[in-house]
């Protein structure tokens, strides 16, 4: 086992910054699969197949369905074993669905193929294998860690979503689909097996590149928020600690509403911009633009974390959220749509930032793959309802508005009892744990 320590004084770059990197690198490639760029695929595949829009709103439904129901299990392993070998699979088993989807002529082999993607916990909003591992490397520079791996969001968004278009444009959805899983997997799945690793215990090494003997610096600890100082502190939770808490399912109830307002809104508005005349091309540069805003706002609150309580930065973007689904309701020009997708992603990008940082902030380290793959199959479920519900809204009405009024009214209470949710106090009966080098 590598017993080398790189402190703060080393030469040698803390491993952490690693992940980092593989971490940025799955979030641009993810913007390839499925994600934010299969709202480009729904009008050309529907006009072919005649498949309806409640049917893609069941497609991303399902995916979500199917990694809550698989969650539990894959936040578990993540504990135990790390994303060096979930990532690769995840990746190829995505890559596979996505080769498949080339070749689908029918609705039900959609709907089925997306639930494949999801099963891996790699795309869409269950995607604790590649939102965990970072948050286990880190305490004191959690913030910063979490703000760097955001950034391959908006330079993943800004290559592959108009890239999609253009293979689209050129090739057909279908050549388009296998292109991109050829791609995703290509980059990876080598990434993964050459530098993950678990948390930085298994290398001999302690979060944020300190040694045993690191000194608390007290310039640092003067400057953190009174949550951040309790992380400071690395008391982990149990998981059976955790549910007994309210902050616990407050913070639930929160992220299940504003998932269930977001998904009533992101899959159906790229169509619907299509739908009132806007040029294709646009509205991908536009998608694009809207990754590039949410990777911005990941950046910047990771940055201001250590200074602003996580609460209040994860308010501001749920009301980003609800002001960008009201211009999304009149949006009518292409002025209007770059503005909608813009502050949409801002808003997206304070969501990310808060389901990677709290729950390890408020409840640690050690167990965070079991909490987070315990919160996930609810919040999912939640979410899940959404998509197709608009979809069946506007097959039948012939408009999404007054789902995606509902939508804003979610929004904006989530961002409300956000704000009102500190973080919980410790249990009295375990001291803090420091967590020592391995032997």
């Amino acid at each position: 086992m590598n017993n080398q320590v790189a402190g703060p004084n080393s030469k040698k770059p803390f491993y952490g910054w690693y992940i980092v990197f593989v971490m940025a690198s799955a979030a641009a490639v993810n913007m390839a699969m499925g994600t934010l760029n299969f709202g480009l695929f729904i009008k050309p595949m529907g006009d072919e197949l005649g498949i309806g829009r409640s049917t893609f709103g069941w497609a991303s439904t399902i995916r979500s369905f199917a990694s809550a129901g698989t969650s539990p299990f894959v936040g578990s392993l993540i504990d135990r074993y790390g994303s060096r070998i979930l990532l690769p699979v995840a990746t190829l088993i995505t890559a596979g669905a996505m080769w498949g989807l080339g070749s689908i002529n029918n609705g039900w082999q959609l709907v089925l193929l997306f639930a494949v993607m999801g099963l891996v916990g790699m795309s869409g909003p269950g995607a604790l294998v590649t939102t965990v591992p970072v948050t286990k490397w880190f305490v004191r520079n959690r913030g910063k860690a979490v703000a760097y791996a955001g950034l391959g969001i908006p330079i993943g968004s800004l290559i592959f979503v108009p890239l999609t278009q253009v293979f689209i444009d050129a090739w057909g959805w279908r050549t388009a689909w296998i292109v991109l899983a050829a791609i995703g997997a290509g980059i990876l799945v080598p990434l993964a097996f050459i530098f993950l690793r678990r948390e930085p215990e298994d290398m001999g090494l302690l979060p944020d590149g300190d040694t045993p003997d690191t000194p608390d610096r007290e310039e640092d600890v003067e400057q953190l928020t009174e949550s951040a100082k309790d992380s400071a502190g690395e008391y982990s939770w149990t998981r059976s600690e955790v549910i007994r808490t309210g902050v616990f399912w407050r913070l639930v109830i929160v992220f299940s509403l504003v998932m269930l307002g977001i998904s009533t809104v992101g899959v159906h508005r790229i169509p619907a911009f299509a739908d009132r005349g806007i040029d294709a091309g646009q509205i991908s540069i536009a998608t694009a633009l809207d990754a590039v805003a949410a990777g911005i706002s990941t950046f910047t609150m990771g940055m201001l974390a250590r200074r602003i309580q996580v609460r209040f930065l994860g308010a501001a973007g749920f009301t980003f959220l609800a002001v960008a689904s009201v211009l999304t309701i009149y949006a009518n020009s292409i002025e209007m749509v770059f503005i909608s997708m813009w502050v949409f992603g801002m808003g997206i990008g304070g969501m990310m930032f808060l389901q990677t940082y709290i729950w390890a902030e408020y409840f640690g380290r050690a167990h965070l793959g079991s909490i987070r793959g315990l919160v996930m199959p609810i919040t999912l479920l939640a979410g899940g309802i959404g998509a197709p519900t608009a979809g069946y809204v506007r097959d039948s009405t012939g408009t999404y508005n007054d789902i995606w009024w509902a939508g804003v009214a979610v929004m904006a209470f989530g961002a409300v009892i956000v704000a009102f949710t500190t973080a919980p106090k410790r249990p009295g009966r375990r001291p803090p744990v420091r967590p020592r080098p391995a032997a």
